[in-house]
């Protein structure tokens, strides 16, 4: 494989890892925007913002997009997260001209005003329905709480009273800024023809106008608490902790996504093996998050709501202990297996190494083949993780649980 990178005079950039024997090419725009861009005045409209961009431009309706896409037999979708608003799609190699050219007019939307009020209540809805199903959001409040007045406590969906004062002017001026071309990476994977993907960038996107996007990327230092949010039509009860962890740019990233392999992850951990296997949660399961400047370590527990209490005590004891004893050289082997394998398998996926290539880029501007990255968690010892939970203890976190209790001790 080859990795491949070029700029236009208008400051977007072109990344592709090529694989000429690859069956198929992914390719896709990385937006560097999302939640942690917004003020309180313009909170969610990175998400309302990728629903427009799909309603019609100057020469395409909605309808038109939408077949197109289809004739196309693309495997296409954009999602929306505090960083990052992607948009991608999955082609043939004979179609990656046409798919190109599509995915280009698109991110320049006609943001219509009658689109605009249709879709807003769209969002409102979308809002409402994750507020009315488990686990109601607990993992957005949970780091509402955690990171205070930091732009990552900004949920991604923004809230009824912040959507619904949302103007179009304000969204036309949000997009001006945000998705000008050198605030956009369009990368690709797979059977790519570079050559061909540099000229039809330059064809499509080159006369797109440069605005300032800086980016604000303060270190966060978490805050701790407790959050208890009743939820009487809930069956079972919702518990999310939030720890400090490692920021995109730290290489302590990499112990990170092993120790949570190790205490949390979903079959084989410490925590599977002592709550969910036993019957005493439904799943109870720990992930690293990496953003700019910031990261965290995210526990989830589901239980019955008489078990909670005892199960955020058993967490805890399985925090104190890791922090105490370590992990041993048999739990880190396994976990350094699962991850690696994931990585190895992952990788036959175009779309997959899309996902890889594209975020690596936009948050570190670096390329890491799949070896290199392979090759960076199996270097990681036991001393490391020690070094790890030394400077991002488990034990200082935030719980905020959202359920039928009106009463739980943590």
């Amino acid at each position: 494989m080859e990795f491949r990178e070029q700029q236009l005079d208008n400051g977007l950039q072109v990344i592709a890892e090529c694989n000429p024997a690859a069956y198929s090419t992914a390719l896709g725009f990385f937006v560097n925007t999302g939640s942690r861009d917004e003020n309180g005045e313009l909170w969610g409209v990175s998400h309302f913002l990728e629903h427009m961009v799909f309603k019609g431009t100057p020469k395409r309706s909605a309808a038109d997009v939408n077949r197109e896409l289809d004739e196309l037999g693309s495997q296409s979708n954009a999602f929306t997260s505090e960083e990052q608003t992607v948009y991608y799609a999955k082609v043939l190699p004979e179609l990656q001209s046409q798919v190109l050219e599509l995915l280009c007019d698109i991110l320049r939307p006609s943001l219509r005003e009658e689109d605009f009020e249709l879709e807003k209540q769209v969002i409102l809805e979308e809002i409402a329905k994750y507020e009315d199903q488990p686990p109601y959001g607990a993992h957005e409040k949970c780091m509402a709480v955690h990171f205070g007045d930091h732009p990552l406590a900004r949920s991604v969906l923004g809230t009824n009273d912040s959507v619904g004062s949302l103007t179009p002017e304000q969204m036309r001026g949000y997009f001006e800024h945000r998705y000008s071309p050198g605030n956009i990476t369009l990368a690709a994977a797979g059977n790519v023809d570079f050559d061909q993907l540099a000229d039809d960038a330059q064809r499509w996107s080159g006369s797109w106008q440069p605005y300032s996007a800086a980016r604000e990327t303060p270190a966060a230092s978490g805050k701790t608490g407790f959050r208890l949010i009743e939820k009487p039509s809930s069956v079972q009860q919702y518990v999310v902790q939030v720890a400090d962890g490692p920021a995109a740019e730290d290489e302590q990233r990499y112990a990170a996504r092993l120790l949570s392999t190790i205490v949390g992850d979903d079959s084989g951990s410490r925590l599977f093996w002592d709550l969910v296997d036993t019957g005493l949660a439904e799943y109870a399961s720990m992930g690293a998050y990496e953003f700019q400047g910031a990261g965290i370590m995210m526990t989830f527990l589901a239980c019955e709501p008489d078990q909670a209490s005892d199960n955020l005590a058993r967490i805890r004891d399985a925090f104190v202990e890791v922090q105490r004893d370590g992990v041993t050289e048999a739990e880190l082997t396994r976990a350094k297996s699962k991850t690696c394998s994931h990585i190895i398998l992952q990788s036959e996926r175009p779309t997959s190494r899309l996902f890889s290539v594209g975020s690596n880029w936009v948050q570190r501007r670096e390329y890491k083949t799949v070896r290199q990255l392979v090759d960076s968690y199996r270097s990681i010892t036991c001393d490391d993780i020690q070094q790890f939970l030394k400077r991002f203890p488990l034990t200082t976190n935030t719980t905020v649980a959202v359920g039928p209790l009106t009463e739980l001790s943590v």
